[in-house]
């Protein structure tokens, strides 16, 4: 029997687990995301346990946790940008390797865009680096498309991320198929 994979939302005391999962995303996946795990390691429990307490509660930004057998196992944020625009974003997505085959990602890239399309996104957008090709695949088998939208990646400008973006179906798109 297949352990069972739970997603929730962060919880205003969890900056310990938040913590946990960022520099354990780090450690194994130091290219995929827009921090280092010397940055993570230096940060006290205080800016963990600040952003825990504000994606507990914030309607622009927030955290899920994946959990497998009650025990954390994957991390996602969404938020929307401060553009005019208000684009919709899913980032920093993590599951630990030994719970992967067990579709958590995609667990996490849903709740995160539900959570986004209940606070009125049409769309769910998503930067990954042009070199990750198994994040590039998974996103594309989750619905994302190139928006033809490029740049440098800021902590390593030679390398290039292109965003992606996932439609949201409408209520009367879902209950078509």
């Amino acid at each position: 029997m297949s352990p069972s994979l739970t997603v929730r939302r962060i919880a205003a005391d969890q900056g310990a687990v938040f913590r946990e999962l960022r520099t354990a995303s780090l450690r194994e996946a130091p290219y995929a995301f827009g921090e280092t795990l010397e940055d993570a390691l230096s940060a006290d429990a205080a800016t963990f346990d600040a952003t825990a307490a504000e994606h507990a509660v914030s309607f622009i930004a927030t955290s899920f946790i994946l959990y497998t057998e009650g025990h954390p196992a994957g991390l996602i944020e969404a938020h929307f940008d401060d553009t005019a625009a208000r684009r919709a974003f899913v980032c920093e997505l993590w599951v630990a390797p030994a719970v992967r085959h067990l579709r958590g990602g995609e667990l996490l890239v849903d709740t995160a865009s539900a959570w986004l399309a209940g606070e009125g996104a049409m769309e769910t957008y998503a930067w990954v680096a042009d070199a990750n090709r198994n994040a590039m695949r998974f996103y594309e088998a989750l619905g994302f498309g190139p928006t033809g939208e490029h740049r440098r990646v800021a902590r390593a400008p030679e390398q290039a991320e292109s965003l992606l973006v996932r439609h949201v179906p409408t209520t009367s798109q879902v209950f078509q198929q």
